[in-house]
This record gives C-alpha cells, structure tokens and sequence, in this order.
C-alpha cells in the first residue's frame, strides 16, 4: 500500500511504523484476546501501558522526579482555562505574550478568571515576529507568566526560552514538543496537545512542577484539578486509553530514532531545505522573520495567489496532502512534524519546482 505525505497541521502523521504495530495488535494485545481500547483502565495491563509511557516521555524529556507527568484530556484549550485555576494560588493576575491565535485564545481564556497583562504583543507587526524580552512590560505579583513557543497558524517560533525569574513558566507546547531537547527544568508548567507530534487527538499532557500543586481555585473542575489528577495518577476518571497507548507507541519510536537529539537534527535539516528553497525561488515567499521562522509549520504564498488551487490539486495528484494555509490567513502551509521524514520535504520541494518552472 502505498501512503501520501500528510503535511496537515494537526491531527497530523502519525510514524508508519507505529500505525503498523498499532494494526498488529488492535484485535489481540499482547496474547491478552482483546484490544487496548476494550480493557479497563485500572487493570494491570493498562495501567503497564500508561506507566511505561510516562517513563519514556521522562527519558526523553530528562523530566526530573519534581515534575508530575499528566495524561488528561480536553486538548490544550481545556488547559487554557485549566492554568489560572491552578496556578493563580490567590494572586489577582497573570502575564501573557501574545505571537498569535493561540495565544489569543489562550488570553481569552485567562481573562475569565484574573487580570490578564499582555506583557508583549507581536500583533502590530501582523505576528510575523516573536518580541524581544527586552521590551516586554511584565507585571507585579505575576501568579505565572504564559507564552506559545510555536504558534501552529502563523508559523512563528521562539528561538529561545524566555527568563521568569522566579515566576513560573507557563508554555504551551503543543506544536513544538520532541521536536528537539528542551531544557524542561526552565519552566513551571508545558502543556502540549498530542495531535502533532506526540500521538493522535483526545490527549493533552501536562507536565508540572510539583511545588505548584496544591492550591486550586475552589471553582476548578475535577477533571482539570491538576491536584487532583496527580493524586490519581491520571485516573480521576476514565482517561483516554487509546490515545495513550499511541502515545507510548511514539516515544518508544523516538527512542529507537535516537531520541530527541537526533530528531532535532532532522528536524532542523528538513526546515532548512524547506526554507531554503523558498527564499531562493523568486515564486514561494515566507514571510515571517527568519530568526523567527518555525521549524514545524512552514507558511508560504505563491507569488500569483490565482495559482493556489491548481498548486494544491496537483499537489493532492502528487500525493502531497493538507497544504491548504489555515483560513485565517490564507496560503499554502507545510507542516514537517516528526512522523515526516526528509524523503517527504524532498518531495514536496521537487513539486514546487516544477510547479514553479510551469506557472511561473
């Protein structure tokens, strides 16, 4: 069977072979007569398959034992809400960046529950670049502060980890996540959505310093009780089996692709051909910073907009799906998340060039 090169932004490719495995043992698990999604979730078995997902995410993270790992449901929106109800800890506001939608959403969210200062705002510069922290206004008595280090839609990234001092770190991971190392003991909470690179959707980890437990709002849901979840283990209620099964499918193979230095290496060869390609074109643009651009989600335009639609049909003839931009800005966008390979950036590089040498 031969499979497309999915470049969709989310739910996005899952690694060949973990579907493959995921295939082999979907009517039988491990000699047991049944599937992952059919056993309970406080049996052995499963309760086998949660923890050695949590170990491997650990392992490649470097996760120290003063972290909680939590494997909960609601996607990252959820955890919009979820944050101030756990970390405001009777404070009256929070710090917020604002590169994006979502981190739109995010403040959104927040302002329901405190005072939300946008300590910097890339907004006026139509979020093609990420602030300097130099310029940024943060607030006093601060609970946390909150940024997204790859906003998904626009295709901007930070290249660096900002510095809170002593107040926590709050980011939202969710398209960058085992994309590369990440230096987890730098922030209070990552909270990632899985759809991108950790598994299929229906999962949100959150990953949280143990020091900040404790202390939610009154008003908090159970099921976004951080407290509450790391005292169960993740198991307050029913949990997402599945999607953790796949997960803990993904990170042991990451771990057998090197884990994520080696992935991050990739990964950087894959945006660089990518990138590269675009600005030498005089056709494709980019135009976000390039000390901003994003290593997952590639945003381009053509340069005769009228072209869009003949790009992405032969595109999908091509066997190069999803390319459509997000509606809120239009374009074409390439998201190369890990299960994406350098054979799929070859091929879609190889199919603007000869799109571009034809309509150009």
């Amino acid at each position: 069977m031969s499979r497309s090169f999915n470049f969709c932004a989310g739910p996005a490719a899952l690694p060949e072979p973990v579907l493959a495995k995921a295939r082999d043992e979907l009517l039988d698990w491990h000699g047991k007569g049944l599937s992952v999604m059919e056993m309970s979730h406080r049996s052995k078995e499963f309760v086998s398959v949660s923890d050695a997902a949590e170990r491997d995410l650990r392992e490649l993270l470097s996760i120290t034992d003063d972290y909680a790992v939590l494997f909960l449901q609601g996607g990252a929106t959820a955890q919009f809400a979820a944050i101030p109800l756990n970390l405001l800890r009777g404070a009256a506001n929070a710090d917020y960046v604002n590169t994006g939608q979502w981190s739109i959403k995010a403040i959104a969210e927040a302002r329901k529950y405190c005072a939300v200062n946008v300590v910097a705002s890339s907004e006026g510069e139509r979020f093609l670049t990420v602030p300097p922290q130099s310029g940024w206004a943060t607030s006093a008595g601060a609970a946390y502060l909150h940024y997204t280090p790859n906003e998904t839609i626009g295709g901007l990234e930070f290249g660096w980890i900002p510095d809170t001092g002593t107040v926590p770190l709050v980011a939202d991971m969710s398209s960058t996540i085992l994309s590369r190392p990440v230096d987890v003991s730098r922030f209070g909470v990552i909270y990632a959505g899985a759809q991108k690179n950790i598994g299929p959707a229906g999962l949100v980890i959150v990953i949280v310093r143990k020091d900040l437990l404790g202390s939610p709002d009154p008003r908090t849901p159970a099921v976004l009780d951080w407290t509450l979840q790391s005292a169960n283990g993740s198991m307050y209620n029913t949990p997402p089996t599945f999607s953790i099964y796949l997960a803990g499918l993904v990170f042991q193979w990451l771990k057998e692709q090197g884990g994520l230095v080696a992935i991050g290496e990739l990964n950087r060869r894959k945006a660089e051909a990518l990138y590269g390609y675009i600005d030498a074109s005089g056709f494709y643009a980019n135009p976000v910073e390039k000390a901003s651009r994003s290593w997952m989600n590639v945003p381009f335009t053509l340069a005769d907009a009228a072209l869009e639609k003949d790009f992405l049909a032969g595109a999908r003839e091509a066997g190069l799906l999803n390319l459509e931009g997000h509606r809120s800005v239009g374009g074409m966008r390439a998201s190369i998340y890990n299960a994406l390979g350098m054979d799929a950036v070859d091929a879609l590089v190889s199919f603007m060039r000869d799109f571009a040498a034809r309509k150009g």
